[in-house]
Parts: C-alpha cells; structure tokens; sequence
C-alpha cells in the first residue's frame, strides 16, 4: 500500500489530538472531510491494504493526492469543524444530506416593524419565527386562514402592505377582520407586534391558555349580554380549537422533543423526524442520503442532527429521542446550540418508544416511496439499462432480467426463485418458485435450479404439438437477457455449466454478491464494480432482493406448512387450531417452551388440550 499511496504521511507524523482532517485531490479540491478522537488512529486506517477497505474508501483514497489535518481542543469543536467545511467545501466522497423534498413552513417575520405571517419554502433569516415543516403545502395555508380569525395579524406582501398605506384604504383581510390593518393606522404597531407575539405562542405549544382566555372572554361578554363581542369571541375559539384538531396529542402537554430515526438499505438511507411540542406533533422533516456501508446508523443520525439544529435560531427542544445511543459530543453540541440543558435518549418502553417506531415505520415508507420514484421513472430505467449494459459488455440493453435464489433451512426444505423484470418492472404473474430435491450445496441447487428452467424454455421454444401448457410458454418461453444470479463466483460458475450442458449460447449469466455489492461473470478472476450511487447498480440490486424475499417467502410458507401438519396430527388439535398457536407462539420450540397455563389461554385450547400438546411438543425430534 506504501508503494501505490506514494503521499502517504509518516505515522510518527501524525498526531493523537482529536482533530478535523481532508483529503485534498491533484488540483487541490477537498475530496473527503472527516473528524477524529485519534488523527493518527483514524488516518492510519485509511492506508492499510486496499482490498480491505469499502470501494467507495477506496476511490477516495486512490483519487486523493495529499491529506491535512487540523488539530482542536475537544471533540465537540471537531464536530463543528467538520460540519463547518463539508458545508463550506461540499467534499463529492462525504454523504450528502438533503431534504426529500421542500417543506412548507409557517412563518412570522418577526425581525419587520408589522410582522407578517406567511407560508414560505425559503431559507430561514434571523429574527423570523418559523413552525412547521408541515408535510403538505395544503395543510399549512388551512392552518394559517385559521389562524388569522383568531390573531390577526398581517399576512400581505410588501407591495400591497405600501399601496394600502399610501390609499388609507385597508385589503379584503382587514375589512373580513382577518387583518387588523396596521397599515391604515387602526392598530399600532406595538400592538401589532403583541398580536403577532401571540401567534407565535400558541404555535409554539402555550395553545391551551389562549383557548381558556377566550372560553372566559366569550362568556363574560355574553353574560352581560355583548352578543356581538361573543359572537367574535365564539369564532376565534373555533378557529383555534380547530387548529389543534389538525395536531394530534401524542404525549402528556409538558412534553417538547424530537424523535429522529432511520431506515436504510444497501445504497440508501432515510432519516425522519417528528418534532413534538406540547404533547402535540407540530412538524415532521425528513432526508434521504445516499449511504456508504462505511457509515453507521450513529453517523447519519449524528449529521442529520447537525442539519437540522443548524443556525443561531434552530429550535432545539430539551429531549431528543433517537433509536441508537449517539455520542456525547451530539449532547455537548445540542447544549451549546440550546443554551441550557438537552439530552439525547433512547427510549426503551412507554408511549416514547412507540412513537419513536412510528418514526422509523414513516422512515422506512419514505425509503421505499424514494426507490419507488427512481424505479418508475423511465429514462431512470433507461439509464440503469444502458449503465448494466456497459458494466457487463452486452450487444444490447438486457431488456428482460431473471434473477435467481435459493433458500433453506439448515440444509432442509430446499427451495429456488425465479423473478422477471422487463424494461426495469417486475413482471410478477412470471414469477416462479421451485422446490429442489437431492441436495443441500448452494451450487449445486443453483445448477438443478437453471437447468429445470432452461429445460423448460428449450421444451416451449421446440412445442410442435401443444403439449407445453399456455402457463409455461408465457413464463419460460422467451430468453432472458441476463440471468441475474444472488450470489458469488460459484453460483455463477453453477449456472453457466447448465448452461454449458444443455447447449445454449447467447444468454449472459452475472452474480451479484451482497459482501461487497460486485458482479462476477463467469471465468473472470476479478468482479466487476459498479459505482455506488450507479442507476444500474441500483437496478440489480433491487431484481436481486426480489429474488431473494420470494425464495424466503415460499422457504418460510413450506415450513408453516409442514409445522401445522405436525400439530394438527396431535389429537384434538386439528388445523384451526394448529394454525392459532402458530399464529401466537410462531414456532413448535416456543411451544415446547411455553408454560401449559399459556397454552390454555389460546381461544380454543382447553387445560387439557394444553397439556397434551406441551407433552407432544417437548418429546417432538429437533426441539432444543
């Protein structure tokens, strides 16, 4: 490694402060900025033998011509640093945060002698209030019309704001009582600013002491018989009570926090947060990035953090709530940024923990909506098509692709998946599954695997008498492109031997090993590597997990299958009954280990029954 990274620094060189440091390229771009308890400890990583890093580390390593490093006092200020340069420098070889889309926000401009409220996508100036991000552009504007009955404040544009003035005469808002027209002199602008301070507030959580205020301003003035006040009163109450409709109430109202998790999957990562105020959810934000295996969930969280608490005005509640512990530096930096106390937890039981799952559940479905769009946006397909066609050398774009898997069980209830995509969509009514006999090596059950299919394409391509059924012809009779195989160089050597021994040409056979994310062809010593963020990469990618859910779908189906006949063959059971202690125990194991008294709790399982069924499970072969 020495002899490729001739500027490699001394290790002596380095120092053993925390510290920030770059990679810098030939002509001096900063490619890659990251932060360290331990320079040396850290740096010396990066110039072990090549092989033994990620493949993204490794172009970063191998495109870089030199490295600097920036000694600080603690490991709080080499967070800031970092965040400071990727910011300032936007390195190509970090991950990239960036929102999944442009939220609306509720905002009062505060820093403005009449303070405006408006819904804005724009970046945030000082001194303004913002609320939200609101997840749709909608809600926020129904938000404010509310809003306005009860505070009105002014929410017109500057022009018209100086053309009312200049007239003496008041818009539409004002004369509707949406407005209080501080440009025509009805409110001062002291006044004004307490309206909008107002408005702030109850956004910001203080909600229920401005619905009591006005409960007892409507009653007072109908008890003395100010129908017309009341009337007024009465309107702005429903309007705010409307409001907090709109905001469910998740937790008790003296919790403010935010819940930040993650979903992720080989190439992608998604981060989602829902900020609670008052026991109120009050905004949701979200982000996806591009993500190295290199970078733990720890890592996206902590920089999704820094994204979102960045900024002299960043709303930083006292409680953060993430799903895994984040270093204490996170804390430091929070409490600096918040200017008292903030802790950041991982709830483990209660309302928290299940609203934090709520957060990863809305994580994960942002994930799959992102993948989603890049799958079905055609010239993306056309462009993953003619990236795997380059990548593997094909005549033409492989128009259609079968990938293949095998699934079992300690060696048992072998069973294979054949999946279809054309034009880059899965053509699930061609989706096949088969169940392999006779062996239990992963290269030998990939051999019988594409041989039984390729024997069924020669059968339907040679059918002079109609014998193969109209089923087979529409799933086997046309020729794959690529044979797309979720493994190594072994299974691909397997399945170009069926190949070989059928004596069919013309069909291209590539693995995609999951270790590393590489395509191996077969007799090739070397992988071909695909880059990271590659439309391609992600194409296969996603045919192979396919492959790979529909052969353990089925694997799991055949064992449910065989476990309630198993049960069912104990006397008195029968199937519904077999299939409700599946359905509650999940296995016989966990029957055997079950006490009888939970066992009878089961809707139809008596003490008695239960008891037989303990005794069967515990002496059944296997149970451990």
């Amino acid at each position: 490694m020495a002899e490729d990274i001739s500027w490699r620094p001394k290790t002596g060189d380095i120092p053993t402060d925390p510290g920030v440091y770059r990679f810098l390229g030939a002509s001096g771009r900063v490619l890659y900025v990251g932060k360290a308890k331990n320079l040396r400890a850290r740096l010396t990583n990066y110039f072990g033998p090549l092989n033994r890093l990620h493949e993204r580390t490794q172009r970063m390593v191998t495109t870089a011509r030199s490295v600097e490093w920036t000694i600080v006092g603690s490991e709080i200020e080499a967070l800031q640093l970092e965040y400071t340069w990727i910011k300032e420098f936007d390195p190509p070889f970090n991950v990239v945060f960036r929102d999944d889309k442009s939220y609306p926000y509720l905002a009062v401009t505060m820093g403005e002698t009449y303070p405006r409220a408006l819904v804005t996508r724009a970046s945030r100036h000082s001194g303004d209030r913002y609320f939200g991000p609101y997840p749709k552009v909608g809600a926020v504007r129904e938000t404010l019309e509310f809003m306005l009955k009860a505070f009105p404040v002014r929410s017109c544009s500057r022009g018209v704001f100086d053309r009312a003035h200049r007239t003496g005469r008041p818009c539409l808002l004002g004369d509707i009582g949406k407005c209080s027209a501080p440009c025509v002199g009805r409110i001062s602008a002291e006044d004004h600013r307490r309206i909008a301070q107002d408005f702030c507030a109850f956004l910001s959580g203080r909600d229920e002491r401005y619905v009591r205020q006005l409960r007892q301003e409507m009653e007072q003035a109908s008890s003395v018989q100010n129908y017309e006040a009341a009337a007024r009163y009465r309107d702005q109450l429903q309007a705010l009570e409307t409001v907090l409709k709109r905001t469910a109430v998740v937790l008790s109202t003296d919790t403010n926090a935010d819940f930040l998790s993650i979903a992720r999957d080989e190439l992608s990562a998604s981060v989602h947060m829902f900020r609670v105020r008052q026991g109120r959810i009050r905004g949701v934000r979200g982000w996806v990035v591009d993500a190295d295996d290199d970078a733990s969930d720890a890592d996206l969280l902590t920089q999704a953090v820094q994204t979102m608490y960045d900024g002299a005005d960043a709303d930083v509640p006292g409680r953060v709530y993430v799903p895994v512990p984040l270093d204490d530096s996170v804390t430091d930096l929070l409490r600096q940024a918040a200017g008292r106390s903030v802790r950041v937890m991982v709830p483990q039981r209660g309302d928290k923990a299940a609203l934090l799952h709520t957060v990863t559940e809305n994580a994960a479905e942002k994930l799959r909506l992102y993948e989603a769009k890049r799958t079905s946006d055609y010239a993306v397909r056309s462009t993953a098509m003619r990236e795997v066609q380059e990548a593997l050398d094909l005549p033409e774009a492989p128009l259609r692709i079968e990938a293949y898997d095998n699934s079992h069980l300690g060696g048992t209830d072998v069973v294979g998946s054949m999946v279809v995509f054309e034009d880059g969509l899965p053509k699930k009514a061609q989706y096949r599954k088969f169940s392999i006999t006779g062996t239990r090596d992963d290269t030998e059950s990939m051999y019988q695997l594409i041989t039984r299919r390729i024997s069924r394409l020669l059968a339907a391509e040679s059918d002079k008498d109609g014998s193969v059924s109209e089923k087979d012809k529409r799933s086997f009779a046309y020729r794959p492109s690529l044979l797309l195989i979720d493994g190594g160089a072994p299974q691909v050597s397997a399945a170009e031997r069926a190949l070989h021994d059928l004596g069919v040409r013309g069909i291209t056979v590539a693995g995609l090993a999951k270790r590393l994310e590489e395509l191996w062809l077969p007799g090739q010593e070397y992988p071909v590597i695909l880059p990271r963020n590659s439309e391609g990469l992600f194409l296969l990618q996603r045919i192979r997990d396919e492959a790979h859910r529909f052969a353990i779908t089925y694997q799991r189906t055949l064992r449910t299958r065989k476990l309630e006949t198993r049960l069912a063959q104990i006397p008195g059971v029968g199937p519904k009954r077999a299939q409700a202690l599946l359905r509650e125990f999940g296995s016989i194991a966990r029957i055997a280990q079950t006490p009888v008294e939970e066992l009878a709790a089961v809707p139809g399982i008596g003490e008695r029954l239960a008891d037989v069924i303990h005794r069967e499970a515990v002496g059944s072969e296997g149970i451990g």
